[in-house]
């Protein structure tokens, strides 16, 4: 499985949207430092994930989540939980 997935920082509260096929592993290394464009947001709660069978799907499900309309869309989603 192929995964999409927001995290939120417990430090600003900003989400980050990533992508992974190790869902445990991705989450492990975001909140040990191990990833440059999220290090200095540390600790991050996992909020979101979405699962695809499909890599193509998934990464373009995320470059989605990354514009302005997706955006809307995973916010709404996330009002809804």
């Amino acid at each position: 499985m192929f995964y999409v997935y927001v995290l939120k920082s417990l430090k600003d509260c900003k989400k980050y949207i990533g992508f992974t096929k190790n869902l445990q592993e991705r989450f492990r290394q975001h909140n040990n430092g191990e990833v440059k464009a999220s290090k200095s947001r540390r600790p991050f709660e996992l909020i979101y994930y979405e699962a695809y069978k499909n890599e193509t799907q998934a990464r373009k499900q995320e470059l989605f989540y990354k514009t302005g309309q997706g955006r809307r869309i995973l916010n709404k989603k996330l009002e809804d939980k």
